[in-house]
């Protein structure tokens, strides 16, 4: 996917959304923050941070984009502390974070002695979602963090989401085919479409129906064109 985007800021503290049809772009998007994939032209700044050309940015950016970021060989446990020690926190300081989830992971997760390629797909998710938060990461980035989970744990994390987002410091980008959970959780929504930034509205009681009169619109264009 071709991304033409001449310019976006998005600044410290926002919850961002990012919305669009497949093949948008909003996972080349997020892999170009991520230097996961090289820009061909321009660039990404990370709070002052040139992706790029620096790890700068490493320390106080956290992620979730699919279960290639997992370990498969590993059980949930040693996949946290892993990351514990790649962002300075001991098993203690884990462990404390880790009881905040206790919800979220329905007992599921924790002390099933599983390896996490052997978890269902929703909580492979949750393990990688709640091991972005390991750190105190100042930038967190999840990509379609609601599929494969039930709608009570989707409930969950968009509560999750919420507190994270209220801690002026973190700045949260989510990106979702999901318009009613991305509007719930975002003070601002980016929709693309073909690799190019169509609509930047700041969320309001309105947004959500303007999201799905726009798509509407994009569906029926699209049958015509068939």
């Amino acid at each position: 996917m071709v991304l033409n985007i001449e310019n976006l800021q998005i600044p410290k503290g926002q919850s961002f959304g990012l919305v669009g049809n497949n093949g948008a772009g909003k996972t080349t998007f997020f892999s170009l923050l991520l230097d996961l994939i090289p820009p061909s032209t321009g660039h990404i700044v990370n709070n002052g941070v040139q992706v790029n050309t620096s790890e700068d940015w490493k320390p106080f950016t956290a992620s979730f984009i699919d279960e290639s970021f997992l370990i498969g060989y590993l059980t949930p446990e040693e996949y946290f502390y892993f990351i514990g020690e790649l962002r300075g926190q001991n098993r203690a300081d884990v462990n404390a974070l880790l009881t905040n989830f206790e919800d979220f992971f329905h007992g599921e997760i924790l002390g099933q002695k599983k390896y996490l390629r052997d978890l269902s797909k929703g909580n492979q998710k949750k393990t990688g979602i709640v091991a972005s938060f390991i750190g105190h990461p100042e930038v967190v980035i999840l990509d379609e963090p609601f599929a494969n989970l039930d709608p009570t744990t989707q409930i969950r994390l968009k509560g999750i989401i919420k507190e994270l987002a209220a801690q002026q410091e973190v700045t949260v980008l989510v990106s979702s085919h999901d318009l009613m959970h991305v509007t719930e959780v975002s003070d601002r929504i980016v929709v693309l479409n073909q690799g190019e930034i169509v609509k930047d509205i700041e969320t309001s009681e309105k947004t959500l129906e303007e999201l799905e009169v726009f798509f509407g619109k994009q569906s029926a264009i699209e049958e015509s064109g068939n």
